[in-house]
């Protein structure tokens, strides 16, 4: 007999768990050091001023998308929980109308009735809670909240790209200070558009001219502000 071999094909979806936290912290902890450091340098800090403000946004913004993202994703874990313990009981109570449930999703899906019966019939057997969590409410094993793993991503991948205009402004002449810190980040930015839509599985050229966008206006606006208020002072 013939068996049948299964491929180890990866697709793009299995890493939705880590990825948005991963460029999401990666993209924030670029835009919102590179903007704050150029808006104090724009108000003429000394370097060391504009330093100190570059490691405290660091710090703090990798703590803060930390305890944000396991917030926000503990919440939806707990929806999750709560809709598969809310199934687990209806199964128990009403298994003959969650059968039916599960055929008429087979069926919406273009299975024949006798079909959609048998399929219904065999998940029923295997696994219903697994079958009714993935074809019913959505939740798989790929797809599930994991706020420990979005949490630990996000401020790790914000402390990096955080680092990276705080580098820039070490290295960077005190008269060039602010064109090479935004040029830089700038630059980081469009990087990481394009890896985050090549691990992605999607085109890159969209994301990364996002990203840029988005980075070279916060950038602007705070420059402004720090100009504006150094004259002031």
């Amino acid at each position: 007999m013939t068996r049948l071999k299964i491929h180890g094909e990866r697709h793009a979806v299995s890493r939705i768990g880590w990825l948005r936290a991963a460029v999401l912290g990666a993209n924030d902890g670029i835009v919102s050091t590179a903007s704050l450091i150029v808006g104090v340098a724009a108000a003429g800090a000394a370097r060391s001023d504009i330093l100190i403000s570059g490691v405290a946004g660091l710090v703090a913004g990798a703590m803060s998308m930390a305890a944000g993202e396991y917030v926000s994703v503990s919440s939806q874990a707990d929806s999750e929980a709560a809709d598969l313990a809310r199934e687990q009981r209806e199964l128990a109570a009403l298994p003959e109308q969650e059968l039916a449930e599960l055929t008429a999703i087979y069926m919406d899906r273009g299975l024949e009735r006798p079909l959609a019966q048998e399929v219904a019939n065999r998940l029923t057997a295997s696994d219903a809670l697994g079958a009714h969590a993935r074809d019913e409410l959505g939740i798989s094993d790929i797809t599930a909240a994991r706020p420990l793993q979005a949490a630990l991503a996000s401020a790790a991948t914000f402390s990096a790209g955080a680092a990276m205009p705080i580098l820039a402004v070490v290295i960077a002449p005190t008269a060039l200070l602010v064109a090479l810190v935004s040029g830089a980040s700038l630059l980081f930015l469009a990087v990481l558009g394009a890896i985050g839509a090549r691990a992605g599985g999607a085109a890159m050229a969209r994301p990364t001219l996002r990203v840029a966008f988005w980075g070279a206006l916060a950038m602007a606006l705070t420059a402004g502000i720090g100009r504006l208020f150094g004259a002031v002072v």
